[in-house]
């Protein structure tokens, strides 16, 4: 009989058969989806998927939904959990209705989650909770929080609960980032959105300069270890700074978690909480679609540090179990890529990579190939070559459309002038070709929107003032430009660390500023 089947399921399972009980007692009060069975009580989809199967016809499914059937419901009366603890926080969720439905809202309008860098959302009741939570553990206004990506919208949450505090997100999506900047610039509320790819360092302005940092990693122990290290750097008081983490692991691989933690041990954090199942996504199943809160206090106790690695996620390009282009493509990069006969052939490099070919190079060749959408263009404000060849994928954002493209062109006309050449052996990837554009061709507002190009790992106040000063060739002194210059935050970032959208908007400014 299934119930003979299910009470050994249950015993197998020991003092953690509770979990199943949750999921009994969802199947015995209605139609359920399987993500819901999974997500609720937080166990891993194979476990339920089990549980199902010894269930047997029992159960009784309509489209996606399951529930036991109503003739065969009394018979699993004994398996019930009974009375569970409530949650408090949940509780606190639930009365703040006005913010959640303001979470939901924002979800539903997030830029569409991208597999390959791990995406998975977390559900609205989720995001707020994270909110209240730190609202209530932490003296939060006047503090900065720092958000070490944030598809889940842990940033916007936060201020809805208290807009008191100050929040930066950094994040490599610069879809994310114009998000939650323009979200929060219209409610008033202080986010400031940086670009920057944790795999090749951090901007220097949000280096020390948090007081708590908020990250969900990819949940690989590459991923965890380098987020982890990330925000460490980016705390101004080791002391009183703390490092907060979702991470989750199914109970069928413990070892994968021990691996994990013992990543964050070698980095000096010392587990001052661990609150299971704290989180919940709308996804992840195969690990209960729940993640833990680690609260994290970093030691002085700091192994060595490792080199950053490039292949950190679970899914895409850049997964941990990825592999390259392939040689046929590489070979293209340096056969379509057009250069000088006096310069030497372009020799591929990994990716990030972005410094000319020796002393005086004329071409550059940058195998992008795993570039889930920014490098293209931080790699075109990075070097500086006559000429440069970029592999990167057919269905890259700047290379697939029309529109992408003029996009593209618009940011680094004064720069480059690009050129797509998708005749590559493989027939999945393009060959972006910028050849340079020289001074003499622009006028003195396009010079000095090249000089700021040219110099996009400047401080871009400090930047944007000299490059009036040359290209109006004296014309402006120091002063005169400083003060057409103005003030704002974002002229303490580097033009390289500012989020596209917000590149879009400065590069007319400094056109404008350059004719008075």
């Amino acid at each position: 009989m299934a119930t003979e089947l299910v009470r050994a399921l249950l015993a197998e399972r020991g003092p953690h058969a509770r979990e199943l009980r949750r999921v009994l007692d969802l199947l015995r009060a209605g139609p359920h989806t399987l993500a819901e069975l999974v997500r609720v009580p937080a166990v891993p989809r194979r476990t339920v998927q089990e549980l199902l199967t010894a269930l047997g016809d029992d159960v009784e499914t309509n489209g996606d939904r399951f529930r036991l059937a109503p003739a065969k419901s009394a018979d699993y009366t004994g398996f019930a959990v009974g009375d569970d603890v409530p949650d408090p926080l949940d509780d606190l969720v639930s009365r703040h209705a006005e913010q959640l439905r303001s979470v939901r809202a924002d979800i539903a309008a997030v830029p569409p989650p991208l597999a390959a860098l791990d995406h998975v959302q977390a559900t609205a009741e989720t995001a707020l909770k994270r909110a209240l939570w730190l609202d209530r553990t932490y003296d939060l206004a006047g503090r900065t929080l720092l958000c070490l990506g944030d598809h889940d919208l842990t940033s916007l949450a936060v201020c809805a609960v208290n807009p008191a505090v100050e929040v930066v997100v950094v994040d490599v999506d610069d879809r994310l980032l114009e998000f939650v900047a323009t979200r929060a610039a219209e409610r008033g509320w202080p986010v400031r959105a940086v670009h920057a790819d944790f795999r090749f360092g951090l901007p220097p302005a949000v280096l020390e300069s948090a007081d708590l940092v908020f990250s969900d990693p990819p949940y690989t122990p590459e991923g965890m270890a380098l987020f982890a290290a990330r925000a460490v750097e980016c705390l101004a008081d080791h002391g009183r700074g703390r490092v907060l983490l979702a991470y989750g692991f199914s109970d069928r691989t413990p070892a994968l978690g021990l691996k994990v933690q013992q990543e964050l041990q070698r980095l000096g954090l010392v587990f001052e909480a661990i609150l299971p199942a704290f989180h919940r996504f709308d996804g992840a199943q195969a690990i209960g679609s729940a993640a833990d809160l680690y609260v994290c206090r970093p030691t002085s106790r700091r192994s060595a540090a490792q080199p950053a690695k490039t292949s950190i996620y679970t899914h895409g390009p850049q997964s941990v179990e990825a592999s390259g282009p392939g040689s046929t493509a590489l070979a293209a990069l340096v056969d379509l890529a057009p250069r000088p006969e006096s310069s030497p052939p372009p020799k591929p490099r990994a990716p990030g990579w972005a410094e000319p070919v020796g002393k005086g190079a004329a071409s550059l060749a940058v195998d992008l190939s795993g570039d889930p959408g920014p490098w293209l263009l931080r790699t075109l404000l990075a070097c500086s070559p006559g000429r440069m060849a970029a592999l990167v994928p057919n269905n890259h954002p700047d290379v697939a459309s029309a529109a992408g493209q003029r996009g593209l062109k618009s940011l680094v006309d004064t720069r480059f002038a690009l050129r797509f050449l998708r005749s590559t052996p493989d027939g999945k990837h393009c060959v972006v070709v910028a050849d340079q554009v020289l001074a003499g061709t622009l006028d003195v507002g396009g010079l000095a929107v090249r000089e700021v190009l040219m110099r996009a790992h400047g401080k871009l106040g400090n930047v944007w003032r000299e490059a009036l000063v040359t290209a109006t060739r004296g014309g402006l002194t120091k002063r005169e430009a400083r003060e057409r210059i103005g003030e704002h935050e974002d002229w303490e970032l580097r033009l390289i660390d500012l989020p596209r959208h917000r590149i879009a908007e400065v590069l007319p400014l400094i056109r404008a500023s350059a004719t008075g």
